[in-house]
């Protein structure tokens, strides 16, 4: 299959090897002259020396690899090219124009997918499975936490001049980190009520905020609170599922996953690093592209459900601003 790739950052070039890697034709296109052709040069792939350009190369599906506040534009530009969408995570900066991107695309038949690679992570998809089965009996609890240090992320870039670092371009610890929402309400389902601190601590010389407290109240019932900072100098995400019967424990870094259970009056322990590679989540989603492309499969994050992730993002924001709860 063909492929237009939009952004030429580093999510879109690890997309394009990877649809390579897979045996299609990735074809990309930046705003940023030098970087393209730096990116086509390196990876030996056809460039477009203008994003309008790609309407005439028929291509199977439009990567959106941009920064989050052109997501909703260069999607909607593309609509008509006659491919499917997969639109990097966060769908869009707020859900103000999303409901018509979505309208648009469905009156256009087209499909819409939305990069959120943590359900790809075989070590996460073992935590499902586990809440799934009632290893540990009803979930209460859960703890949740992802930080990194902003300056670190992206060696040899000044990172106050990326996206992460301005509102108006999308950026911000909750939008970056949307994937902690996402498999949450993957796992636990919908959200019901939000309760969130937001703030900015550091000084980074950004005008997003750094930091981020945020409870949520599942229908189900279960409680999590989910900690996210740009602060910590090692990058460290992980989770802990407190049910009736035992607690689960999975850890990123070292692709771990534990259950603690109690069976004869005693905590066992189990859990062996799981054999996977950081990359593999991604060519895994970009082969459920591929066969969603096929109908061989559904989107497994489509618009509509990346959109219902935004709006718990936004209503952690709008929580810490009033200082209240606010339901959904």
């Amino acid at each position: 299959m063909r492929f237009i790739v939009v952004g030429a950052g580093s999510i879109g070039q690890r997309h394009a090897r990877n649809l390579r890697a897979l045996g299609h034709e990735p074809i990309v296109f930046d705003t940023d002259a030098e970087r393209l052709a730096k990116v086509g040069a390196l990876l030996d792939v056809e460039t477009l020396p203008t994003l309008a350009a790609g309407a005439d190369r028929k291509a199977d599906g439009i990567l959106v690899c941009t920064p989050p506040a052109s997501h909703v534009a260069v999607a909607r530009e593309t609509l008509d090219w006659g491919g499917h969408l997969f639109i990097e995570k966060p769908l869009a900066p707020s859900g103000r124009e999303v409901g018509r991107l979505l309208a648009e695309a469905d009156a256009r038949g087209r499909r819409i997918l939305v990069g959120c690679n943590l359900r790809f992570f075989k070590p996460l998809q073992r935590v499902k499975a586990l809440v799934d089965e009632g290893r540990v009996g009803r979930v209460l609890s859960v703890r949740a936490q992802c930080g990194f240090y902003l300056p670190f992320w992206q060696p040899g870039t000044d990172y106050r001049q990326t996206y992460r670092a301005h509102a108006a371009q999308g950026g911000g610890i909750l939008l970056d980190a949307i994937h902690d929402f996402d498999y949450l309400r993957w796992i636990f389902g919908e959200v019901r009520e939000v309760l969130g601190t937001v703030e900015r601590l550091a000084d980074f010389q950004t005008d997003v905020e750094d930091f981020g407290e945020v409870t949520l109240r599942f229908t189900s019932g279960v409680i999590a609170q989910l900690h996210l900072d740009y602060l910590q100098r090692s990058y460290r995400r992980s989770c802990e599922v407190i049910g009736e019967r035992g607690v689960i424990v999975w850890d990123y870094i070292d692709r771990r996953v534990t259950l603690f259970t109690e069976e004869r009056d005693r905590w066992q322990g189990f859990g062996e690093p799981i054999d996977f590679n950081h990359n593999e989540m991604f060519v895994e989603e970009m082969a459920h592209f591929v066969r969603c492309l096929e109908g061989r499969e559904a989107p497994v994050v489509d618009g509509s459900d990346a959109l219902r992730t935004l709006r718990v993002v936004e209503a952690a924001k709008t929580s810490s601003a009033q200082r209240s709860w606010v339901t959904l």
